[in-house]
């Protein structure tokens, strides 16, 4: 049975989304954007992402993105939470609270990711799914918090261009994403853009996003846009080397830029790949 407190934020969850569309018009055309009083990543800054699993941070990072479930933060760097909100996580042997059994049934749609199986659409079609969604995903909001995050990245907010059968759209996106900012706001967590360099103006205004994580910006001649958006608030993934090399030439040292393996593996792994622009 589902707590009085996760009642209660799903009620407000509820109020929330129908204000996001209600007012969505008015914030889209608005280039003002409210100021969150929570702490942005330091721009420029050694930065790492570990969801492969918790390793020694190499020397001179002070930003590390880590999983709400597995992960930690790490006490005096930078720490962002990594939450998959629009899809589900693919099974392991951890049960977690995001693989598809965990989330609620009526949002788990049966369209899966062709290029990460195991991860499954969350149905973002009605006011009440995304209300229904966003009531669990902020209890990883929470999580990250307890945890002493400083900041949460939400996944998968393109997950519109992969499944229009499920009948959403950016509208719906943006309005599930407001709610989920929201909440990380509210325990004092900067919210994370995830790639959709398409919608990012939107996402900063309307949904309230303060940065952005980018993969592969380099690869995809992106970055410019995530800089248009959000300023040096930019922390880039790269998985190929032109990429990388395009990201460090137009971000560095700016922003953030690093290269990794495309699986994000650990260290002792034969396949762990990082750098660092030169």
């Amino acid at each position: 049975m589902k707590s009085t407190r996760i009642h209660g934020v799903l009620a407000a969850l509820v109020l929330l989304v129908s204000s996001c569309s209600a007012e969505g018009d008015a914030s889209t055309s608005s280039a003002s954007v409210v100021e969150p009083t929570v702490e942005r990543p330091p721009a420029g800054a050694g930065f790492d992402y570990q969801l492969g699993g918790d390793a020694p941070l190499p020397d001179g990072v002070a930003v590390v993105v880590r999983d709400w479930f597995a992960g930690s933060a790490v006490p005096g760097v930078y720490s962002i939470c990594y939450v998959n909100a629009f899809q589900t996580q693919p099974p392991d042997d951890a049960d977690r609270p995001d693989e598809r059994e965990g989330w609620p049934a009526e949002v788990v749609s049966d369209a899966e990711d062709a290029a990460w199986p195991g991860e499954f659409a969350i149905d973002l079609s009605s006011a009440e799914r995304r209300a229904a969604a966003a009531a669990h995903v902020v209890t990883m909001i929470d999580e990250c918090a307890a945890k002493g995050f400083q900041a949460v990245e939400f996944d998968n907010l393109d997950s519109y261009t992969r499944f229009p059968e499920l009948g959403f759209d950016v509208p719906e996106a943006i309005e599930y994403a407001a709610a989920l900012v929201a909440h990380a706001h509210s325990r004092g967590l900067a919210a994370g853009q995830k790639n959709a360099v398409e919608i990012a103006a939107q996402a900063r205004s309307s949904a309230g996003f303060d940065f952005v994580v980018a993969e592969e910006c380099g690869a995809y001649d992106e970055c410019d846009g995530y800089v248009a958006v959000y300023g040096d608030a930019v922390l880039a993934i790269e998985y190929t080397e032109e990429g990388f090399a395009a990201a460090c030439a137009t971000l560095h040292p700016r922003s953030s830029v690093i290269f990794r393996d495309v699986n994000l593996v650990l260290p002792d792994d034969p396949a762990y790949r990082r750098r660092v622009c030169p």
